[in-house]
């Protein structure tokens, strides 16, 4: 079943790549190193899951469990640990920090594979992230252990060198199977900038944005989110608030521009995506009048680019039932795939 299911995903990536391969301007770090990685991964990669949990369990949050499930159905296992390029380690969302260093001790004790690489070449899914402790268990996994994470992540909870994040859920599938339906990109902007408030985040900055009639301003309760974002040259977000709805935005070129309290480096795939193309980045200290001047200010051949760029991206940040190539799913198996090569000791060199 799984060597079929493989074969399969291997037929749809040729049929697709012309497409990818074709995008211009190209939204990839290296378009090449992609295509070329992501066919091996679709044959080769093989993932071992330690059978840990003393009970079933589910993510409440869409693209972990969407994530999960997939994992779980998709080719990619094995029940060999011998041929596994990694393991993961299943817990639920509710775990305590002493079960998961109660967790991570079994794992060390009872299994080889962990002391080989100190939890390197393991990966976990935490949709909020863990935060550091003082046990030397859960110090491993938080260091040394890929952690798959909703974006965004709180501060301090993420590892950029190592750690992943899945796209927030897509809203509306229909919409986003009708992306490239505008002729004229630049047709009906009725506005420079729509956000979606929350009626939370940024109050202060959200009724300067309303002073401005370039800026439409809704509540979470929006009745029509696609047809704004249509009429609209950017999407702002809050990074710390809802960011649900901004793949459907880039879907139909309303660029994204996320408003943040600090850097930022856990955007999804950003090591295989060109975020800093497409995307920009303000300060919410700036004020109303700061981010409108600096949307003003990108040039038609610019935003241009990064609309096109958005378009092309948005296919690698939705999630689907039943996954599809270069899809969410792969995007984030890809990335996992990219984190395989660590360093593995002999059984000699470690203490157990």
């Amino acid at each position: 079943m799984a060597a079929a299911a493989a074969a399969v995903n291997f037929f749809l990536f040729f049929a697709v790549l012309p497409y990818f391969a074709l995008a211009t301007p190209s939204p990839y770090m290296s378009a090449a190193t992609l295509f070329q990685d992501y066919q091996n991964m679709l044959t080769t990669f093989k993932i071992f899951i330690y059978d840990t949990p003393k009970s079933s369990f589910s993510f409440p949050e869409p693209p972990a469990s969407l994530f999960y499930n997939s994992l779980l159905r998709g080719p990619f296992l094995t029940l060999d640990p011998a041929e596994a390029h990694l393991f993961f380690v299943p817990f639920s969302p509710g775990t305590s920090m002493r079960s998961l260093a109660r967790l991570v001790r079994e794992l060390r004790n009872n299994h080889p594979y962990w002391n080989r690489t100190l939890g390197a070449d393991h990966f976990f899914v935490s949709p909020a992230g863990i935060d550091y402790s003082s046990d030397r268990n859960v110090l491993e996994l938080k260091k040394n252990s890929v952690q798959i994470s909703v974006f965004p992540v709180v501060s301090g909870y993420f590892v950029p060198h190592k750690d992943i994040t899945l796209p927030a859920f897509n809203l509306s599938p229909l919409a986003l199977s009708h992306a490239q339906g505008q002729e004229n990109p630049m047709t009906n902007k009725s506005f420079l900038g729509y956000m979606k408030w929350d009626g939370k985040k940024e109050p202060a900055l959200v009724n300067e944005l309303k002073a401005h009639n370039d800026f439409l301003v809704e509540e979470s309760e929006a009745l029509d989110y696609m047809r704004s974002v249509q009429k609209s040259k950017f999407c702002l977000f809050v990074y710390s608030g809802d960011v649900a709805g901004m793949v459907e935005a880039m879907s139909v070129g309303c660029v994204p521009v996320l408003i943040v309290e600090r850097p930022i480096q856990d955007l999804p795939f950003i090591d295989v995506l060109r975020w800093s193309d497409m995307a920009l980045l303000v300060a919410a200290r700036s004020g109303g009048d700061r981010i409108k001047a600096a949307l003003s200010g990108v040039s038609e051949e610019k935003y241009m680019e990064m609309r096109e760029l958005c378009v092309a991206t948005s296919k690698h940040l939705v999630w689907n039932l039943e996954p599809q190539p270069m899809d969410a799913f792969h995007m984030v198996m890809y990335q996992l795939w990219l984190r395989r090569h660590v360093i593995r000791y002999a059984r000699r060199d470690f203490a157990v």
